[in-house]
Formats: C-alpha cells, structure tokens, sequence
C-alpha cells in the first residue's frame, strides 16, 4: 500500500497575479504544502501538476517533484483540480507505478497541520468510504441567511427561522479547501459532500480560502498570530546567541547542529525549543563567520541538492539554494564531518549550481528585457 500526494499548481491566477508562488511571510505559498505533505511522513511521491516553468522550479527547490509539465488542455481557466489530478495518477499508473491512496493537497493551503492530514488517511483507510477531505463548521447559521433581490430589498432564503434561537438550529459544515483523500479506482457513486466521504473537521481559525487580495491579507494576519510565540522564543535565543562569548575552533568539511531561525526568508526551519539544524562548513571566512549550507534527512533529487552520508546507514542532503553566512556563535554541538572525497564531489556540485543558476537569471533577465 503506497499512497501519492498531487499538488494542482496552475500558473495563471488572475486576481492574485503568481499567487502559487507570491511570497508568503518569506516563502512561496506553494512551499507550505509541500513541506507539510513531505514532513506528514505519509507519502512515497509528492509531485506539483504545473503548466508553468518557473511554478514547476520552486516546486523542486522545496521537495516536490515534477516529473512532467500538465497537458495544455487543462491549463486554461475553465480547466478543474480534478482534471489536473486524475491527469497526474493516469500518467503516473502508465509508467508502471502502482499506488492504493491518492491526496490532493491545494498549493494555498498554509494554514494546514499534518495532524489532520493524517487523521484523514487513518478515518478513510480504516473505513468503506471513498473520500476523506478537509472540512469546517460554518461561523453563521444557514438557516437564518438571505439574499438580496434586485431592488436592494432583502428575502430569507429559508423564513420560517426567522425566530429560532442559534443554538436550537442544526449545526451546518462546508469544504475547508486544503486536502482530499481518495481510494484510487474506486468509482464515485455519489457527489464529494454525499454518503461516500469523511469530513475531517478542522477549526476555523485553521481555515482561510485564498483568492482575492483581502482574503491573502487575512491568512498572513491568521499565520502570525498561530506561529507569534515561536517567532518570539526565537528573536529571545537570537539575543542570546549575539551575547555568547565562547567561539570556538570550526573547520572546512564539519557538521553542527545550530540554531538557525524560525522561518526567515527561504531558510528551512529549525527545530525544538533552539531551532536546531544541520549546517556543513563549507568555507571558512573569518574566525567566527563561514559559508555554511544546511542540511535535511529528506532525500531530495536535482540541481539544488547534494546527497551524501557522514554517519553509518544515514542519508543527507545538502540544501546547496539555501547556503549563506553564518556565526558560529548559532552552533550547538558537533555532528560529524563529511570524508575528504565526498567534500571534493560536494564542491562539483556547488559549481554546477552556481553555473546553472547563473544561466537561469540571464534568461529570465532576457525575457524581462524583451
């Protein structure tokens, strides 16, 4: 039993121009879910389903894959996530890989936990149902709702609530829009909100629809206020950090875990209470300062990444878009160290990136210039 995560990503958003790939506090929206289907632990494949270039490239820098681009008939506005996934499973099944669970996760899904993604999988794969998707309580009762008629006057959909008291009406529920599990080849013998499918309710203040300026605003504003007391407890250790008198001796090739931030800009995140990560010393610039790429357990294929082992039966990957300065003074402890060879190969590596991503901004300065 394998199960494969498809992220729909079209690349022509009109009301939020780029949306996929707009900057979301630091990172493309996109990159959330990605990180969260990848850090769920829960799927064999991730791949973004993209007809665009530069959509398709974030995607790989953060995890996912592309293994193709989508079929131009479903690029168009009129084309659904639907269309786009069944495509992606098609094509997938046609080179011989086989998997018994599908999820669909939207690339504007920031606010998603993997807590819900996995209770999904678990309600569903212990069930008879077809689907499990994400789901929220409405913050208003449906029955006292109305419209407005042509002549600006009001009518109640439903009028003879008129009188009930809230709490004495039934409690109504509607599609979160972050993720849908589904059993792949089983038919559908009913609509998505019918008989067939799990909802999985999230609360509301975990639910935002991203598609209008307003609507993009409001989500960063919910994203702070969920992650402040992190982005607190780090700028609280960073003052420590800056006071640390100790500086010790580092060398070229060496690995430490350290303490390298909650979320800033591109930057993976660190963990635990000191935010730790893995960070190679790649060079040394002065005696507190060296060019340091951070590491992940994940493993991660393509131009931006270097795999490699320091430990016995453990794979690294060295995240080579995310290398910069740092401090020494942000280090924990020593890992390890990478052998005299594997340093040599990291450094081909490097090269060829920093050849291949100049080559990149030329041609995206060409076009711009067009």
């Amino acid at each position: 039993m394998a199960n494969i995560c498809i992220i729909p990503a079209r690349g022509g958003s009109k009301r939020i121009p780029r949306k996929n790939i707009k900057l979301f506090h630091g990172k493309p929206l996109i990159a959330y879910s990605i990180e969260t289907a990848l850090n769920s632990g829960l799927f064999k494949r991730v791949i973004v389903s993209t007809d665009d270039t530069e959509i398709a490239e974030v995607a790989k820098i953060y995890g996912a894959e592309v293994p193709f681009m989508r079929s131009i008939e479903l690029a168009d506005d009129f084309a659904s996530s639907v269309d786009a996934v069944n495509e992606t499973i098609k094509r997938v099944q046609e080179s011989g890989e086989e998997f018994t669970y599908a999820c669909t996760i939207y690339a504007t899904a920031p606010l998603l936990d993997t807590s819900y993604l996995k209770e999904g999988f678990e309600k569903l794969k212990n069930s008879d149902a077809r689907v499990a998707f994400s789901a929220t309580s409405m913050p208003f009762p449906i029955q006292r709702t109305f419209k407005i008629k042509p002549n600006g006057r009001c009518e109640m959909f439903t009028p003879e609530y008129m009188s009930s008291r809230s709490q004495d009406l039934e409690e109504a529920y509607q599609d979160a829009g972050q993720f849908y599990w589904e059993r792949i080849g089983v038919e559908p013998k009913d609509i998505l909100f019918g008989s067939e499918s799990i909802p999985i309710i999230l609360p509301r203040h975990l639910v935002q629809d991203i598609d209008t300026p307003e609507d993009w605003k409001r989500a960063e504003v919910m994203y702070k206020v969920l992650h402040q007391d992190r982005f607190d407890e780090w700028n609280r250790l960073k003052k420590k950090l800056h006071h640390k008198e100790k500086i010790i001796d580092f060398y070229q090739g060496n690995i430490y875990f350290m303490s390298i931030g909650k979320n800033i800009g591109h930057e993976v995140y660190g963990k635990e209470n000191l935010f730790l990560r893995p960070v190679l010393v790649y060079k040394k610039l002065t005696k507190t300062t060296f060019l340091g790429i951070p590491l992940t357990s994940q493993k991660k294929e393509g131009s931006y990444f270097f795999q490699f082992s320091y430990k016995k039966d453990k794979t690294s990957t060295a995240m080579l878009h995310q290398m910069r300065v740092f401090d020494i003074r942000r280090s924990e402890y020593l890992s390890g160290k990478v052998s005299k060879k594997t340093f040599e190969n990291l450094t081909h590596k490097v090269e060829e990136f920093i050849i291949t991503s100049s080559k990149k901004k030329r041609n995206a300065d060409k076009g711009l210039n067009r």
